[in-house]
């Protein structure tokens, strides 16, 4: 099986990821190769160690185990998405990092100041990485539309007030400080959202964010794109031999991948909000079919999230792929709590 450090230090951008939405679609392996065919007919065909991930969104398609074998082999990992875009299989190497130690001292955390400290660094990250989306389509806008950079300007500087409030949290432990911790969080979350709610304003209703259930075009191209999202942060969570089930801001609950929730945080507007708001902008159709998005968006806002995570992002003092950023800092999140490195949260540029 190919080894951790090669898969994040692997030239992404010059991969591919395949997505499967045919239905009827079937994946096999040809002489090092991985094959997609639809209707009896090859429609893809790419070597294996030019595959960076696989995802399924359509029913009714078939997978050999000869190319599932060979996909482990390679690290590419193979997410079976259902029609809201939610990941319900996933297939990868076994035990691909897992360390006992990782896993002893993520549960030992829960209990101590580690837990507090990763749990405000989420929130901070997602605060920041909000904010940072605010000043980037507001400085496009500075001479063009006055009214939309002022009103983004002044919802990053009061979100900014928010940061400051994490400083003075503390407690015991993570049980004491995750409502003050969810009240800030809170906060900037409604100011953003109403930002986005006027940028928006002459493209597209946006009634507010919705999560789960929601009808309306811009908060369905928002939840499907999480929940992509969330297949990925699964992965990177994972290969650290961290377990997805403990975390830290988010309380337990049988089957709900805790700590995924956490780290999702630092993510969501750098891979997520930029190219659905810039989608909604540059008047891109939003296909919708009753109340859930049609197959060709859905297909759309899946190649347009994996051009967002092969751009690249200064981190670290280098420029690296969105998506082996999130490998890394989830390597780091692992390190942090055996001890041996210091964690900071990802923060997207602007």
């Amino acid at each position: 099986m190919k080894p951790l450090d090669l898969i994040l230090d692997a030239s992404e951008s010059e991969k591919q990821h395949i997505i499967i939405s045919q239905f009827g679609a079937s994946l096999g392996k040809k002489s090092g190769r991985l094959v997609v065919r639809e209707k009896g007919q090859v429609v893809t065909e790419v070597p294996f160690d030019r595959v960076e991930q696989v995802t399924v969104i359509t029913s009714g398609a078939s997978l050999s185990t000869d190319a599932i074998e060979e996909c482990v082999r390679h690290g590419i990992e193979i997410n079976l998405l259902d029609f809201r875009g939610s990941p319900y299989a996933k297939l990868f190497a076994p035990g691909l990092t897992a360390t006992v130690k990782t896993r002893r001292e993520q549960l030992l955390a829960f209990n101590d100041q580690r837990s507090i400290f990763l749990a405000k660094a989420f929130v901070r990250g997602k605060i920041q990485n909000q904010i940072n989306t605010l000043k980037y389509f507001a400085k496009y806008r500075k001479s063009a539309r006055q009214e939309v950079y002022a009103y983004l300007q002044d919802a990053a500087l009061l979100m900014e007030k928010n940061l400051q409030e994490l400083t003075g949290i503390d407690g015991l432990n993570i049980d004491a400080v995750r409502g003050p911790l969810m009240s800030v969080e809170g906060r900037a979350a409604t100011r953003y959202w109403d930002a986005v709610a006027f940028l928006l304003k002459g493209y597209v209703v946006f009634p507010g964010r919705e999560n789960r259930g929601a009808t309306d075009p811009v908060n369905s191209l928002l939840n499907y794109g999480y929940a992509v999202l969330e297949a990925r942060v699964l992965g990177a969570v994972l290969q650290a031999g961290l377990d997805p089930y403990a975390g830290f801001l988010h309380v337990d609950r049988p089957g709900k991948t805790s700590l995924v929730y956490d780290f999702i945080e630092e993510f969501r507007q750098p891979v997520i909000d930029r190219p659905v708001l810039a989608m909604v902008i540059a008047g891109v159709e939003i296909g919708m079919e009753g109340e859930r998005l049609a197959d060709g968006t859905k297909r759309d806002l899946l190649e347009r999230i994996q051009q967002r995570l092969a751009a690249t992002e200064r981190f670290d003092g280098k420029k690296y792929p969105l998506q082996s950023i999130l490998l890394r800092q989830a390597r780091r999140m692992a390190s942090y709590l055996r001890g041996d490195q210091k964690y900071k949260p990802f923060v997207c540029s602007w």
